[in-house]
């Protein structure tokens, strides 16, 4: 894992934040450390111990020492960026699929986190203790949307976002996340994705062609009025509707594997958790896949 992240760093991230800089450790290192701290479920201080316990690790990264926590903290803030990140996905796909990536069949959904580490038995002892006032901690909660290939289960595109409110608001926003050399044939989302804008801004803007139940709205005999929700209504593609659950499978492995808590207080500080969690899930698909390759090479010679 620090291999893969050092070297998709050291094609995507500059060597140094600025000329003048003490040069102690490159940005791609502080890079690799962070995977590290995301796929150890720690936080900076744990990470900087956990790091001089590992020489094997040090040498790896070709780190002269091991970085201080507030060092690993400030790295986090300065280049945990949306722009930074995508640069980042689009080199892992391009290595994993090709320059010219065609996707058959992706899947758009998003998935709530939960800020700081509070138990669940807490939650409900707080509830019943102001019984109809909803607690203020939980009125607003980080938001994850994400697109993925349904077959290799590689997150193309990332928006985080805030909870609640309604997933047809961020679409466009995560169609222009995408790469531009990817071609994407068909994206499926939920209802909560419904709306006739989507619709047209995915097919005219993107050439991507959309499939999602045409649900929204007050129930009634009458087809919809816009011509591809109408399309929805009249010709629904179930058969390749039923792999959008493969995004959820995605969520369940980022929670299972790197956690659904995110420590930071700031809006800021948790968009940059959200987008190292789907940078580092990435890197953990590129190796089992890279390993499963290897494995049948092997057994073929």
């Amino acid at each position: 894992m620090a291999k893969v992240a050092l070297r998709v760093a050291a094609r995507t991230l500059p060597k140094y934040a600025h000329q003048f800089s003490p040069k102690k450790f490159t940005q791609p290192q502080l890079f690799a450390c962070l995977v590290l701290k995301t796929l150890w479920k720690c936080d900076f201080r744990t990470t900087q111990l956990r790091l001089q316990e590992s020489d094997k690790i040090v040498r790896t990264l070709g780190l002269k020492t091991v970085p201080h926590y507030t060092t690993l903290h400030k790295a986090s803030l300065r280049f945990l960026s949306q722009q930074n990140i995508d640069r980042m996905l689009k080199d892992i796909i391009t290595n994993m699929l090709g320059k010219q990536a065609v996707v058959e069949l992706a899947a758009l959904d998003a998935t709530g986190l939960q800020s700081g580490h509070i138990s669940p038995h807490y939650y409900n002892i707080r509830q019943k203790a102001l019984k109809n006032r909803k607690w203020s901690r939980f009125t607003r909660w980080p938001k994850m949307a994400t697109i993925v290939d349904t077959e290799k289960h590689l997150i193309l595109a990332i928006h985080p976002t805030r909870g609640p409110g309604r997933d047809a608001s961020h679409f466009i926003d995560i169609l222009n996340k995408l790469p531009d050399d990817l071609d994407i044939k068909q994206l499926l989302a939920d209802a909560g994705y419904d709306s006739e804008a989507n619709h047209v801004y995915s097919r005219k803007q993107k050439s991507i062609k959309t499939t999602m139940p045409p649900t929204v709205g007050r129930k009634t005999d009458k087809p919809p009025r816009g011509k591809y929700r109408r399309q929805m209504k009249e010709h629904f593609d179930k058969e390749n509707y039923g792999q959008r659950w493969q995004v959820e499978t995605v969520f369940s492995m980022i929670k299972r594997n790197l956690g659904y808590v995110l420590p930071g207080r700031s809006q800021q500080t948790q968009n940059g958790q959200m987008l190292l969690m789907a940078i580092t899930h990435n890197f953990m698909i590129f190796l089992l896949i890279s390993k499963e390759l290897f494995y049948r090479a092997r057994r073929r010679s």
